[in-house]
């Protein structure tokens, strides 16, 4: 079954609470969670000069992070032990679930060190109020207060959120959309 048939097949029907689950279809995002399916996350990442918008496309990615681990060990399940493992989730650093994507194989090495630069930006936009003291290290430092540091940082973030959604994909399609269609 296609995902785009699951989606409109229980858009009509009502959805377990037992289940929860992010699904990217084309460009399209959904999260059926606590009964109800909702629309998901832009397909496109944007990006604003300011530290809040910056911060917001992290926690995006961040939450697909969550949702790829969830889904790689527990699967679909809404119950408490989704509950437990989000939990514990929160308690791991980003660098951790960074590394341990690569430790599964789940992202290359040049990737894994795309999104730790990233995320070094991150880190540095949390413990500041303004974009005027976070650089950007690429390959060499560069602020994010200049056009050209913002320009590369956001057309960075946005490629690498573009590769975690088709990770993610690659990450769903070892669900059994026939053996979930029916615990709906």
């Amino acid at each position: 079954m296609s995902i785009s048939k699951y989606i409109s097949n229980i858009k009509r029907k009502k959805i377990s609470p037992n289940i929860r689950l992010y699904v990217i279809d084309n460009n399209r995002h959904y999260f059926l969670n606590e009964g109800l399916i909702k629309k998901g996350f832009d397909s496109k990442l944007t990006v604003s000069k300011n530290r809040d918008s910056v911060l917001l496309a992290f926690s995006k990615m961040a939450f697909l992070f969550d949702e790829m681990i969830r889904l790689r060990i527990i699967g679909y399940s809404n119950q408490s032990n989704s509950t437990e493992l989000l939990y514990l989730l929160n308690l791991i650093p980003i660098n951790r679930k960074i590394r341990t994507f690569l430790d599964w194989k789940v992202f290359s090495p040049e990737f894994t060190r795309v999104m730790s630069r990233l995320f070094e930006v991150r880190n540095d936009a949390v413990h500041c109020i303004s974009l005027d003291e976070v650089n950007y290290n690429p390959k060499n430092k560069i602020s994010l207060a200049s056009a050209i540091g913002f320009k590369k940082f956001s057309l960075d973030i946005q490629k690498a959120w573009s590769e975690l959604s088709k990770t993610y994909v690659k990450q769903q399609e070892k669900i059994n959309w026939n053996v979930l269609e029916k615990e709906i």
